[in-house]
Formats: C-alpha cells, structure tokens, sequence
C-alpha cells in the first residue's frame, strides 16, 4: 500500500486480491503436502511449513475474535464508509517493519505465538484456509463502516490500538511473510 491516503474502495480491494493470492497458494502448494513434506524442518532453529502456519492460526485466533466484534458494533452505530484510508504512525511503523524482508530484518515472535508442536497434523493447514475465508469476509464487511475510526486493542502493547484499516494491513502483510517463508522451506531455498 502507498503512503498516500488511498480510496478505501482501492485499499480494500487490494487487500482482498492480495488474500486471494494466499488462499491460492495454500490451496496449490500447502494443501496437497503429506504430514512430512508438512513437518520438514530446514534446520532445528527453523520453521517447517506447518509451524508458519500454526503461527499464524495463533495470531488469527487472538485477533479475528477482537476484530469481529468491533465489526458488529460498528455496524450497530450505523457507522459509514469513509472515501479514503487513515494511516496511524503506530500502524504505520509495524507495518513497514514487517514488509521489511526477513532476510534482512529477522522478527523474533512473541512466545505466545510460537508454534506449539515440532509435528502438527494436516489440520493446520484446514484451519489456516479457514481463517483467510474469515479474513475476506472481514474485509468485505468493512465496505461498510469508517473502518478508520474503529479501533483494535494490541494484544502485545495493551495500551496501543490500532485503526482497523492498519490492522487488516498489518495482518495481511504478516501472512505474506510467513507463507513466503513457507514456500521458501517447501523449495528448499529457507538457510538452515
């Protein structure tokens, strides 16, 4: 996204086509993996493609919940569409350090969004899909309030919230880095 004040319409839109391209790649390159393929590790400090997935399914879990309820109440005020995207210097900040690539900024994540297991079963991979269906639902659903004026708590940073605009872009830009991160273990290319 640029830094200009884009129209929520285009912002919106982008951010669903760029979901699509996730849920595109885990239906072609995720989903017909056997339990190994899936559990392969590079090296033991390294992800295997289920363990960015089950990073993500954690943070989808703690923030999706948040995001939809926030959702509904803003549709209860009435709230309307705003013609274009408010950045927050907050949201702004997270998100160019997350699209700063891993390779030359590694992020530690939070340990309770670590992956859990070193062997998970084939439903991550059910579960990350079904999470990018709710996420192009949310998407869809914020067509129709100022999603500029609705706030979501960090759950990192309890004091900071972030305008639901940022935080569909942070999230959106998060998933692109692990599933790249996925895909770069799958073809071999992830440094041990």
């Amino acid at each position: 996204m640029s830094t200009s004040a884009p129209r929520t319409t285009d912002f919106l839109d982008q951010l669903a086509a760029d979901l699509q391209a996730v849920r595109d790649i885990t239906v072609r390159r995720f989903r017909p993996l056997s339990d190994d393929q899936l559990n392969r590790r590079p090296a033991t400090d390294k992800w295997s493609v289920g363990q960015c997935l089950e990073h993500l399914n954690i943070v989808g879990g703690h923030y999706l919940p948040t995001i939809n309820r926030k959702l509904k109440q803003a549709q209860e005020r009435g709230s309307r569409p705003a013609d274009t995207v408010k950045s927050g210097f907050f949201g702004r900040k997270l998100i160019d350090a997350m699209r700063v690539p891993a390779s030359e900024k590694p992020l530690k994540s939070p340990q309770q969004y670590a992956p859990s297991g070193s062997r998970l079963p084939r439903t991550v991979v059910e579960v990350f899909g079904r999470q990018l269906d709710e996420l192009l639902n949310i998407v869809q659903q914020a067509r129709g309030i100022n999603a500029n004026a609705v706030r979501i708590p960090n759950p990192i940073i309890p004091l900071l919230y972030l305008r639901l605009t940022d935080q569909l872009e942070f999230i959106v830009t998060h998933l692109q880095r692990h599933v790249a991160q996925a895909e770069r273990v799958l073809d071999g290319s992830e440094r041990a």
